[in-house]
């Protein structure tokens, strides 16, 4: 009989447990990232065009940025700023405890696997009333007000099978958007770390700037204190002097003006360190520097390069186990459940054989009809996840486009620093031709006026000119993926693994 009993519990266990292998809804694929196969070289690379000025590529082309990119242009003050933004960027930080928030939902899904286990001990003293009649035999004698005693120890124990993938593809959704988490955690490191290093030569090129207008007042109140003299011993009338004098005070105007634009980039500096901005500066450095050569590497390593390619691709691949959790749906679902425990009127009894109790059964349930409730969710993660493929391939479009978009600003700019090297010369020149011709007395100061301003148009925009190549540079390293690849990517057991209070704590 005890036999008997004990299949008649096991079998409904033991074929939920063979049946726990089935998963259904569709296996994920990788769709193709683009309609046609990526070009075996990128259009505006300067392989493409040999006029491209200094603008090279690093050999050989499938040569890619690792680690720390900014170090490539060799600058130890961006390097100890951009190692204080690793550590006390707060947007780095926020999507940090983003990602671990991603974690615990892994942690959460999975535990469905397990049954649950519970209990609720219990004391119960009651009394009966006392008109409540009953008869005992054939004497008639009456029973009522009987207190009664119970103490209870129960366990109760449930378990739903996972007969058709439903948990288990709810832990591949937890565990799949918190890839995505970690690469959209990446995509902000990479976006705060270009930030900086687009400010700090925005910076410098503040800096460039403010010498070239400062040099230009150190010529211009020379200019002055000549047309004064000129003017005082009567060789020239008082129309050059007051000339000298507005080009001396529109420079001196004009180079103030800088402080502003300064001020905003190194306070932004600042902020993305994690400091205030009134306990910060940057000592005065004007940029020198000139675009280093960066690997480029092929077009088709770009969809291991983008964290946010990589963030695209899981955000698939989560829709897609979605749509195999809402098909579970269509499917029974078995629980089987048991409870047990001792129960007894008296304490000392409590935990005695006598006082034990048990049962135990499966349940089974399915939904008979729901007025096409199933049919639309399904319909309703498919075109989910046909959309996210649609912004998966859009995200690669976008990402080529910004990688040719800042090789083509790179390569024109540099040309134009050249050609525009050539027009500050012609504009010295003329400036020299000017004055010589002013001093013999050939013409007015308005010709030295318009050369002045024409010299000082020509430094301004040479300077401007290196400020955008070096920050188009660094743009273009941000659009190539920094030094970051897909190996990087946590896989799915990692991102299962317990989150321990040291991963969170040295965030803080």
């Amino acid at each position: 009989m005890n036999k008997l009993r004990l299949k008649t519990l096991l079998g409904p266990a033991i074929a939920a447990l063979l049946l726990a292998g089935c998963t259904v809804g569709p296996k994920y694929h990788t769709p193709a990232a683009t309609v046609q196969p990526p070009p075996a070289s990128y259009k505006e690379s300067p392989t493409q065009f040999p006029d491209s000025g200094d603008w090279k590529v690093a050999q050989p082309q499938d040569a890619m940025l690792h680690g720390k990119w900014w170090e490539i242009y060799n600058d130890p003050e961006l390097n100890a700023l951009e190692e204080q933004l690793n550590v006390n960027n707060q947007n780095i930080k926020q999507s940090f405890e983003n990602f671990m928030e991603a974690r615990t939902l892994v942690a959460q899904a999975r535990s469905q696997l397990f049954p649950t286990v519970g209990t609720a001990p219990s004391y119960q003293r009651s009394l009966g009333s006392a008109n409540l009649h009953g008869s005992t035999g054939s004497t008639g004698a009456t029973s009522g007000g009987a207190q009664t005693t119970v103490y209870t120890i129960p366990v109760t124990a449930s378990w739903e099978p996972d007969l058709w993938g439903k948990v288990r593809n709810t832990i591949h959704e937890a565990q799949y958007n918190a890839q995505l988490s970690a690469a959209d955690l990446e995509n902000e490191r990479l976006s705060q770390q270009a930030s900086l290093a687009v400010f700090f030569f925005e910076l410098r090129g503040q800096d460039a700037l403010q010498r070239v207008f400062d040099e230009t007042v150190e010529a211009d109140k020379k200019s002055v204190e000549l047309s004064r003299a000129r003017y005082e011993t009567g060789v020239d009338d008082e129309i050059s002097l007051v000339q000298a004098e507005n080009a001396l005070q529109t420079a001196e105007s004009e180079g103030t003006n800088l402080g502003i634009a300064r001020s905003q980039f190194e306070h932004a500096i600042a902020v993305l360190i994690g400091t205030t901005p009134s306990s910060f500066s940057i000592p005065v450095k004007p940029l020198n520097a000139a675009p280093p050569v960066i690997p480029v590497g092929v077009p088709s390593q770009l969809l291991e390069r983008r964290p946010d390619i990589a963030a695209s691709e899981r955000a698939m691949a989560a829709a897609n186990a979605q749509i195999g959790i809402a098909v579970a749906a269509y499917y029974p679902n078995v629980t089987l459940s048991g409870t047990g425990g001792f129960q007894s009127s008296s304490i000392k009894n409590l935990l005695t054989l006598p006082s034990g109790f048990w049962s135990v059964g499966p349940t089974l349930s399915e939904t008979i009809f729901d007025a096409g409730l199933r049919r639309a969710t399904v319909q309703q993660f498919v075109a989910l996840y046909n959309a996210d493929v649609a912004g998966y391939r859009q995200t690669v479009l976008t990402a080529f486009q910004q990688v040719e978009d800042e090789m083509a600003a790179v390569r024109i700019l540099s040309k134009q620093i050249q050609q525009q090297i050539e027009a500050e010369k012609s504009g010295e020149r003329f400036l020299e031709l000017a004055k010589a011709r002013y001093f013999t007395g050939v013409d007015t100061y308005l010709n030295v006026l318009v050369a002045q301003t024409t010299l000082l148009s020509d430094q301004q925009t040479l300077a401007s000119l290196r400020t955008q190549a070096m920050t188009a540079s660094v743009q273009l390293i941000e659009a190539l993926g920094g030094g970051w690849d897909r190996s990087q990517l946590p896989s799915p057991a990692e991102v299962s693994k317990k989150v321990t209070k040291s991963e969170i704590g040295s965030q803080k």
